[in-house]
C-alpha cells in the first residue's frame, strides 16, 4: 500500500478532529445547558479548570503510557474513555456530575497529543515531520471550524442531551480502521512497500536519531533544550485555549449572540487556524528541502508565526463588529498555528525516539499550567470588556518565543554529555 504513513496521519488528524468537536461541544451550548442545571460564568470557569487540571495530568501520563504500551493501544485507550466521557454527558443533572465527567473528558482526551508527537517522529523523516504535524494540527482547526456548526445543528434538532451522545459515538467508529490499519513498527508493518520503508528511514542522520539518544525523565529534565520546548509551551498556549475555551462566551457577552448565532461566527477563526497548522508543516519543510538546516527552518518559522499573531491581538481589545473580531482572531490562530506546529516537533528533534512521548506530554502538561492561570484571569479581567485579556495574550508571545532563542541552542539531535544545565 502506496503513502501508508500518510493515511495513518490522516487518521490521527480525524481522531483530532473528534476531540476537538466533543471537547468544544460544552462551550456551544453552555447558555443552554447553564440554565437547565443553574450555572453561571463562574461555574464555567471551573469547569475549565477542572478540565485543564485532568488534561495536565493525562499529557504527562499518556506520554509516558505511549513510551510504554505504545501509539497503536495508546490511543486505542484514550479513544475509548473520552468518547464514553462524552456520550455520558447526556445524563448531567447537576454541576457536581458534569465537573466529574470534565474531569475523565480532560484526562483521556489529553492521550491525543504526545501520541501523535510519537506516531510523527516514528513514521516520518525528519524533513517530514512538521508537514505531518501540521497535518495532524489542522485535525484540532478543523474540528473547531465543524463543531460549532454541527454541534448548533444537532441542538436545534435534539437538544444537548441527544448532542451529547451522539458526538459520543464517533469515536467508538474512529476505534475500527485505527485497529486494522496501525503498526506501532513501520519496518514491520505488512503493507509497507520497501521504497516507503526506506523512506521513513530516512539517511543516516535519521536512522541515528530514530536509534538515538532516548533518556529517561530525570536525564531529560537536566538538558535546557527540553526547558526551552516546555517553558515555551507554557507561555504560548493560552493564546490558542482563550479562543478555544472562551470565543463562544466571548461572542454572547460582547455581542449578545444565542447558540445559533455562535455556530454562525464560531468557526470562523479556526479556518485561519488550520490554514497556519499546513503552512507552518510546509515552510519548515520546504527551508529543509532547500538546504537550510533543521535549525533554520525550525526557528524561521516559530519567529514569523510569532510575529503574526502580536498586531490583530492588540487589534481585537477594540474590535467593534463581531466579524471584524472574528477575521482577526483567524488571523492571530494562524500565526499560532505556524508557531506552535514546529515547536511540537522539537521533542522527535533532540531526542531518540522513546523520549519523544515523555517530553511532549510534559510539554502538554506546562501548556495546561499557563491556560490555567488565563483561565481564571479571565472572569475578573473581562468585568468591563475583553480588551484586558487580549493584552495579556500579546505579551504572552514574546515571552514563549524567547525561550526558544534563549533555551533551545542549536536544535540538533543531543547526546547525553550536551548542553546540560
Amino acid at each position: 500500500m502506496k503513502n501508508l504513513r500518510w493515511m495513518v496521519i490522516g487518521l490521527i488528524g480525524l481522531a483530532t478532529v473528534i476531540n476537538y468537536i466533543d471537547r468544544n461541544a460544552l462551550a456551544v451550548m453552555w447558555p443552554a445547558v447553564s440554565r437547565e442545571i443553574g450555572a453561571d460564568k463562574s461555574d464555567y470557569a471551573l469547569l475549565v479548570t477542572i478540565f485543564m487540571l485532568a488534561y495536565a495530568v493525562g499529557q504527562s501520563a499518556f506520554g509516558r503510557i505511549f513510551d510504554v504500551i505504545g501509539t497503536r493501544m495508546g490511543f486505542a485507550v484514550s479513544i475509548l474513555f473520552w468518547s464514553l466521557s462524552i456520550g455520558l454527558h447526556s445524563l448531567v443533572r447537576s454541576l457536581s456530575l458534569l465537573g466529574l465527567l470534565r474531569v475523565t473528558l480532560g484526562f483521556s482526551e489529553a492521550g491525543n497529543w504526545p501520541g501523535a508527537a510519537k506516531a510523527n517522529a516514528l513514521w516520518f523523516p525528519q524533513k517530514e515531520r512538521a508537514l505531518a504535524q501540521g497535518i495532524f494540527n489542522a485535525g484540532a482547526s478543523l474540528g473547531a471550524i465543524v463543531s460549532a456548526p454541527l454541534v448548533a445543528l444537532l441542538f436545534t434538532g435534539f437538544g444537548w442531551r441527544v448532542t451529547f451522545l451522539l458526538i459520543g459515538v464517533l469515536g467508538f467508529l474512529w476505534l475500527l480502521p485505527w485497529l486494522f490499519l496501525y503498526r506501532a513498527d513501520p519496518a514491520a508493518h505488512p503493507w509497507l512497500t520497501q521504497a516507503e520503508r526506506d523512506h521513513i528511514a530516512g539517511d543516516g542522520e535519521d536512522r541515528a536519531e530514530a536509534a538515538g539518544y532516548a533518556p529517561g525523565w530525570t536525564e531529560m529534565l537536566r538538558h535546557r533544550e527540553s526547558w526551552a520546548i516546555i517553558l515555551s509551551r507554557f507561555f504560548l498556549d493560552p493564546v490558542w485555549w482563550l479562543f478555544v475555551s472562551w470565543l463562544p462566551i466571548y461572542l454572547a457577552e460582547t455581542f449578545g449572540f444565542d447558540v445559533q448565532q455562535i455556530g454562525l461566527f464560531a468557526w470562523v477563526p479556526f479556518v485561519g487556524a488550520m490554514a497556519g497548522s499546513l503552512t507552518g508543516g510546509w515552510l519548515s519543510g520546504a527551508l529543509i528541502a532547500r538546504g537550510r538546516g533543521v535549525n533554520f527552518a525550525r526557528k524561521t518559522a516559530i519567529t514569523l508565526g510569532c510575529a503574526i499573531m502580536l498586531p490583530p491581538l492588540l487589534l481585537t481589545m477594540h474590535a467593534a463588529t463581531p466579524l471584524y473580531a472574528v477575521l482577526l482572531i483567524a488571523v492571530i490562530l494562524f500565526g499560532f498555528q505556524m508557531a506552535i506546529n514546529n515547536i511540537q516537533t522539537l521533542p522527535a528533534d533532540y531526542f531518540g525516539g522513546g523520549t519523544v512521548g515523555s517530553l511532549a506530554g510534559l510539554g502538554g502538561t506546562a501548556a495546561v499550567a499557563g491556560t490555567l492561570v488565563t483561565t481564571w484571569l479571565v472572569p475578573v479581567m473581562t468585568k468591563a470588556s475583553y480588551a484586558p485579556i487580549f493584552a495579556l495574550a500579546a505579551a504572552l508571545v514574546p515571552a514563549s518565543l524567547l525561550c526558544i532563542w534563549l533555551l533551545g541552542g542549536r536544535i540538533a539531535p543531543l547526546s547525553s554529555s550536551k548542553n546540560k544545565g
